[in-house]
């Protein structure tokens, strides 16, 4: 199959938007690159491609992942701000209700 952008054809119109995204080739330059290779070729370049352009982000998660302080951190800030809110909500409700404040 030729790699090339076709009405009709979702499943490799997919893939150029993809790699197109990713490298930032146009339809047409990746049709050139492409000529005479196969599907196959192009779909295992556009699964590399993509891989490497998350590279960076997968690598940054990894690196927050082994941070166990800086976790630690980030979950007590969330909890905090979460029993503020909450600590709001209650007093609301409790004055709604008629219950003494706490």
């Amino acid at each position: 199959m030729k790699v090339e952008y076709r009405e009709g054809k979702d499943g490799i119109n997919n893939l150029m938007s993809i790699y197109s995204t990713v490298t930032g080739k146009s339809y047409e330059a990746i049709e050139q690159e492409f000529d005479g290779k196969g599907y196959g070729d192009f779909k295992l370049t556009v699964g590399e491609a993509v891989a490497e352009h998350l590279r960076p982000i997968r690598e940054r998660w990894e690196a927050l992942m082994k941070d166990k302080a800086y976790l630690e951190e980030c979950y007590k800030a969330g909890a905090d701000k979460a029993n503020a809110i909450a600590g709001r909500t209650l007093a609301k409700m409790y004055k709604k209700v008629g219950f003494l404040p706490r």
